[in-house]
């Protein structure tokens, strides 16, 4: 029986990005989701290859949201796979600068700091996130629609002033492939349900995604791929 299809694109991401090369020490942010549970299985799995020549770390960030932190019978499951869960705690509340509002956006960039502080600190060579395909196309939409600007988060972004890069594995899977597989896996996921959530943004580019391509993952493969072949003579 061949290898699951959410192993085989994260193959094709890691090979046409060079994710992973020889000696990396890579950290992965464990949020508890299916999303990260699926990079943490596939990293596991992985390791298992011959000739496999690198080394990862699961990391979660707890905060002070006790909704959002992960489970035990989710860090029983990632054991039995051979992973040991780190865990680091941060104070997100006692952070948040007067006038500003607790969000979602200010807890989740608060977390992808110290994954990148921790990173940096302890010698890892790339961060590696769970960020999926759709993730990728809504920021795309939300970024142009919102900020009048043409970006989104990069498969692979090597910092100029850190000595880490970070990767994005699942960036050629769209979300129904990862539940599919979560689903055939028995994933037991965390999610979080803080009072403090605000997604407007990113549930309206969901919603504009899937009323663009229809749920359509060529559609979806086509939109990502157009950022990669910009014909700038006919762009203002």
């Amino acid at each position: 029986m061949g290898q699951p299809k959410l192993y085989s694109l994260i193959d094709k991401a890691v090979f046409d990005y060079k994710m992973i090369e020889k000696g990396d020490k890579i950290l992965v942010g464990a949020s508890g989701g299916k999303d990260s549970t699926a990079l943490i299985e596939y990293l596991a799995n992985r390791m298992k290859r011959k000739g496999a020549d690198f080394s990862f770390t699961a990391l979660h960030v707890e905060t002070d949201f006790e909704a959002c932190t992960m489970s035990p019978k989710l860090r029983k499951q990632l054991s039995d796979w051979g992973v040991e869960v780190k865990s680091l705690f941060v104070d997100v509340q006692n952070r948040l600068k007067d006038g500003f509002k607790m969000s979602c956006y200010w807890c989740s960039q608060q977390r992808r700091n110290e994954l990148l502080h921790y990173a940096v600190q302890n010698g890892y060579t790339k961060l590696a996130l769970g960020h999926h395909l759709d993730d990728i196309l809504e920021t795309l939409l939300m970024n142009m629609l919102v900020k009048g600007e043409m970006s989104t988060m990069p498969p692979r972004l090597n910092y100029q002033k850190y000595p880490v890069s970070i990767i994005r594995p699942l960036c050629y899977a769209d979300v129904e492939t990862i539940k599919a597989h979560a689903k055939a896996q028995g994933y037991i996921s965390t999610t979080c349900t803080c009072t403090y959530q605000d997604n407007s943004g990113r549930k309206d580019a969901r919603a504009r995604l899937e009323a663009l391509t229809k749920g359509d993952i060529k559609a979806k493969e086509h939109l990502f791929q157009s950022l990669k072949n910009i014909n700038k003579e006919y762009l203002p």
